[in-house]
């Protein structure tokens, strides 16, 4: 063979290895790269997370009941205090003086009403005297009345006795009346000394004001005022109505608010985690205790029904968690965040929340027949576009190529970075995760090529 033939055949080999070459990289420069993951069992526990402060269950403003000069303060911020302990004085001479009043005025009437009652002795005794005294001036008249019908005495002595008896009837009657009246004069005079004791139960109630007891056992969390300042009653919340806030810390709760998104997910009873920013790398366990009704504006914090203005803006809801062993370190008003496990499935299929997309089905099943093109004449004709449906797409082997195929799924509970699949999806079926501009764009159908590589963000150095 010439040499020519065979620099003609080496040419020609060359020129054939350079068309499958540039075929080669034509087709891989066509697929697309995508990231993958897989379907999985798995446990997948959803939280719903809110930002509040700890505040006591159980807290009192502690107001003025007299007014006047604060005498003494029992108590300081920072101390505990027991229910009934006296923590707070004011003036009392004015009040005191009307119980001392009091009193003397009650003992005043009881030598009264002693008075009447032996006056009322007095007239018993005369009554049963004159009684006595007439039963006798009864038996001599009506002897007398008898000889006189025998006409054995004289119309005139008979006279004088029936004049005796009348006598000691008029006795008798004066004496009841007598006896009467010093019933009468005791009644009232114990009916002085019993409105003498009710004014003093007023006074004492007056004097009893001017002492502030703790109503229950508790930290004292704020003191306003000082001794020598004068107090005003009646004005909630005005600046010296208030003498001090106590807190019962026995019962901790932490009340965060919760974005109106999640608050769906939370319900009573449900367990949670709470972090406070004083107590870095400390979690407290606790409970869903109370969830609120109202929306809450995000920016005033006040309830959509309180709000005057149109604007819509966030919105959230108050959520309060009862700290089951809450520590004694614990201040009210510490900001804290809590995560609320608002579902806990074993074992259950999931794929990555980024996997789901949404895709018209009857487009999707045309484009994988066609191989990721846009379908034509009768096939375009049965892709007629209805609704967008849930779904991934799965990779499957074509042949010796990788292609994806839009796969409908329902979908369960929501966690953090997966998602339940109810339906629609197997364990190990691989799927598309990302990334996000690929998934975008991606249809049925498209080649693919896997490409799990970390994503390296881009720097821009020109300014250095």
């Amino acid at each position: 063979m010439s040499l020519k033939k065979i620099l003609l055949l080496v040419l020609a080999f060359i020129v054939v290895a350079g068309v499958v070459v540039g075929s080669i990289i034509h087709s891989r420069n066509s697929v697309t790269a995508v990231a993958t993951g897989k379907a999985v069992q798995q446990d997948l526990i959803a939280t719903v997370s809110g930002t509040g402060q700890i505040k006591p269950l159980t807290y009192v403003n502690v107001g003025a009941t007299a007014f006047g000069r604060i005498t003494h303060l029992y108590v300081k911020e920072g101390d505990h205090v027991k229910k009934g302990q006296l923590i707070a004085t004011v003036e009392s001479q004015q009040p005191a003086s009307q119980v001392q009043a009091q009193q003397a005025t009650i003992a005043a009437n009881k030598t009264t009403v002693q008075s009447y009652i032996a006056a009322e002795k007095t007239a018993q005794a005369n009554l049963a005297e004159a009684k006595a005294d007439l039963e006798q001036k009864q038996l001599d008249f009506q002897r007398y009345q008898q000889l006189y019908k025998e006409q054995l005495v004289a119309k005139q002595d008979f006279d004088a006795k029936k004049a005796l008896y009348d006598v000691d009837v008029a006795t008798v009657q004066q004496r009841q009346a007598a006896l009467a009246q010093a019933q009468a004069q005791t009644a009232s005079a114990r009916s002085q000394v019993n409105q003498s004791v009710a004014m003093l139960k007023g006074n004492s109630y007056q004097l009893g004001l001017t002492e502030s007891r703790a109503p229950f056992d508790a930290l004292v969390t704020n003191v306003p005022v000082r001794e020598g300042e004068t107090v005003v009653v009646g004005i909630q919340n005005a600046e010296g109505s208030t003498l001090m806030t106590l807190a019962n810390m026995s019962i901790i709760t932490a009340e965060v608010k919760v974005d109106e998104t999640d608050i769906v997910n939370v319900k009573l009873g449900q367990p949670a985690e709470v972090t406070i920013d004083a107590f870095p790398g400390r979690s407290l366990k606790g409970h869903v205790t109370e969830v609120g009704d109202q929306a809450l504006l995000r920016t005033t914090g006040l309830a959509t029904s309180q709000s005057t203005t149109g604007t819509e803006e966030a919105k959230d809801f108050k959520v309060v968690v009862t700290l089951d062993n809450p520590p004694s370190d614990l201040r009210p008003g510490l900001s804290c965040n809590a995560k609320i496990t608002t579902a806990n499935k074993p074992n259950v299929l999931t794929i990555p929340i980024q996997a789901l997309v949404e895709r018209d089905l009857p487009t999707e099943e045309a484009l994988f027949k066609n191989h990721g093109k846009e379908p034509t004449g009768a096939t375009a004709s049965a892709a007629t576009k209805t609704s967008d449906t849930q779904g991934a797409y799965v990779l499957v082997h074509d042949g010796s190529r990788l292609r994806v195929k839009f796969v409908p799924v329902t979908t369960g509970v929501v966690g953090s970075t997966d998602i339940e699949v109810l339906s629609g999806l197997k364990p190990g079926d691989e799927i598309v995760t990302g990334r996000y501009k690929v998934l975008r764009t991606l249809k049925s159908g498209t080649a693919v090529k896997r490409d799990n590589s970390p994503v390296t963000i881009a720097t821009d150095n020109s300014s250095s």
